[in-house]
């Protein structure tokens, strides 16, 4: 069977939460296209304004890329991690609608914030990431 592109971004886009720290460190330096935000923007079902928000890019940046161009290394490590936070919320809840409602929903954890509101930066990312292993692993949360 020969590898299209659909089929090789496809493939990337399903490999992004076995690549190491490093490989990731590697793939943000290069650049992500506007191809594969557009996958992540279809797997997480966000509009371009929560997007925006969510990986602190302007909106306009968002939607004018065109779909070869890359990101910025900052933006794209942005990018990947969301990607990388959303596959790993999937394995944890195993229902993409399940994930959505949690994402969307305030936590006593978070302070009462919705986890897609502190995610605009590394440290809301880590510790949404906290919580998701804490539910993973049965921790109250």
């Amino acid at each position: 069977m020969p590898v299209t592109k659909k089929t090789a971004l496809s493939q990337q886009n399903t490999r992004i939460s076995r690549l190491t720290p490093m490989e990731k460190m590697q793939l943000s330096k290069k650049g992500v296209s506007k191809k594969y935000l557009e996958k992540v923007k279809a797997k997480t079902m966000l509009d371009y304004q929560k997007l925006a928000n969510v990986l602190s890019i302007n909106r306009a940046t968002l939607i004018n890329k065109k779909q070869e161009e890359k990101f910025s290394a900052a933006q794209s490590e942005r990018i990947i991690g969301l990607d990388a936070l959303y596959n790993q919320g999937l394995e944890v809840f195993q229902d993409k609608g399940k994930l959505n409602g949690w994402l969307n929903t305030p936590n006593k954890a978070l302070g009462g914030k919705i986890p897609y509101d502190v995610m605009d930066n590394q440290f809301g990312r880590e510790e949404v990431l906290n919580l998701l292993g804490r539910i993973q692993w049965g921790v109250y949360s």
